[in-house]
């Protein structure tokens, strides 16, 4: 029962101190155009089309600035699709509190 109230009462510690992020992005300005998310998919469709061809490419017949740019334009293309892609976050908070679970349900 000891072990029990350790971990609910670590629980609750975690939760209490974990810092919110809530506000961490600057605010938006009134006057911005929110980004249509169907622009974006296509857009994100765009990039991928665009870095298949690269991959089908025969690079053997190109110049090492040829390659270079090729590899500056895979790594400009790839960036923005991480931006439009997103992700899911964890804080470290929510990571122990997983952990935790999983030890005392299994």
């Amino acid at each position: 029962m000891k072990k029990f109230t350790l971990c609910i009462t670590a629980v609750l510690l975690l939760i209490t101190f974990n810092p919110m992020q809530i506000n961490a992005q600057a605010p938006k300005a009134s006057n911005a155009i929110e980004a249509n998310p169907v622009a974006e998919e296509a857009e994100a469709r765009g990039l991928l089309y665009r870095l298949d061809e690269i991959r089908q490419m025969d690079k053997s017949k190109l110049s090492s600035a040829e390659k270079g740019n090729l590899r500056s334009e895979i790594k400009a293309k790839k960036k923005k699709l991480k931006q439009i892609n997103g992700g899911v976050y964890l804080s470290t908070g929510a990571i122990i509190l997983i952990i935790i679970l999983l030890i005392i349900l299994l």
